[in-house]
């Protein structure tokens, strides 16, 4: 049954992944809820914590492992938050003419 739960563990974590890249790549976070971000850490730290009073190898891994993806992906929201928001608009006039 081990098996079963790191490869479930495995599959979640990989989700983190492609979001964490595209935002990256985009250097937009506007579209990641920092509540999500929040509610989702504190849910993955509890469950680590409960695999550790378990010694549930499987929660331990990979709720350690997301965490660190949910505090990489906390750090990105952090950094490009405001995204295109604060960026001027190309269709507004240009003071150069």
């Amino acid at each position: 049954m081990e098996v079963l739960g790191l490869t479930a563990g495995f599959l979640v974590s990989l989700g983190l992944v492609p979001q964490i890249l595209r935002i990256w790549g985009l250097r937009d976070a506007q579209e990641i809820s920092l509540p999500f971000n929040l509610l989702s850490l504190g849910g993955t730290a509890l469950w680590l914590t409960y695999g550790l009073v378990q010694g549930l190898l499987s929660v331990i891994v990979w709720n350690g492992v997301n965490c660190i993806l949910y505090l990489i992906l906390l750090s990105v929201k952090l950094k490009y938050g405001m995204g295109r928001a604060s960026l001027p608009h190309s269709s507004e006039p240009s003071s150069q003419s």
